[in-house]
């Protein structure tokens, strides 16, 4: 049974179809990545699975629940989704372990006590215990990203978003970035990510989806897209990639 099923998604933006019958479905514990070149649709489809869009057509079902009706509890759904944008998103104003440890005590009722003992052990896990009392501005950028993928984290979500979570960084600071997101696959998070590290994506990838012009229009295991792709325009984005030299 899927986690994610997405059926026949339409999302406009005055006038524009940016997604149009978008068509995709996430199994459990499986890694889908979202390719194509910017504007075709990608961040707006996670944004939809979020419900920070409404769409305009079409039905997203999580766990068997279509999330898309208008009768639906927002806020419920969001306690089971996590996301990570481009832009870190914290709160400078509070330190790391804070910034962690919000949500679950003020959305789903987590005491502090417990709530500060599962962010101890995100960050150790993920290498930024000593960065606990630490606020936002005296991380690097790499160091800012990977809190924001442990605060995502915290809240235990069943499936995570991750929207071109690297390419705000400097190209030192991605690997290590990278590094967290194949420690969550080796664990058996389900995710969906938007990327242009290519490389990344056929290393983590069970499923990728190309996106062009709002349509899914191809998508398969990594070592077809990437070794044997079917169509023209699938093949013309990832040769301009080559030549930008991220495969």
């Amino acid at each position: 049974m899927s986690l994610l099923t997405i059926d026949g998604v339409w999302k406009h933006f005055r006038g524009n179809s940016v997604l149009r019958g978008i068509d995709l479905e996430v199994r459990p514990h499986e890694v889908v990545s979202l390719i194509g070149a910017s504007g075709s649709g990608k961040s707006t489809l996670l944004r939809c699975v979020n419900l920070l869009e409404t769409v305009d057509d079409g039905v997203i079902l999580l766990d068997g629940r279509d999330i898309t009706d208008p009768r639906v509890d927002v806020d419920d759904v969001r306690k089971r989704l996590g996301i990570v944008f481009q832009a870190f998103n914290l709160f400078p104003h509070m330190t790391v372990l804070d910034n962690v440890t919000l949500a679950p005590r003020r959305v789903h009722g987590v005491p502090r006590a417990q709530a500060e003992e599962r962010a101890h052990d995100l960050l150790t896990r993920f290498g930024l215990a000593a960065k606990a009392r630490a606020y936002p501005d005296q991380l690097s950028g790499g160091q800012q990203q990977r809190v924001a993928i442990v605060r995502a984290l915290a809240t235990e979500p069943m499936l995570m978003l991750l929207d071109e979570v690297t390419s705000a960084l400097d190209p030192a600071l991605v690997a290590e970035v990278l590094e967290i997101i194949r420690e969550l696959k080796q664990s058996g998070m389900t995710m969906i990510l938007t990327t242009h590290e290519m490389g990344f994506c056929r290393d983590i990838s069970d499923t990728v989806c190309f996106l062009d012009d709002g349509v899914v229009l191809e998508q398969g295991p990594p070592e077809k897209i990437f070794g044997d792709p079917e169509h023209a325009r699938t093949r013309d984005f990832l040769r301009v990639v080559l030549e930008a030299r991220r495969l």
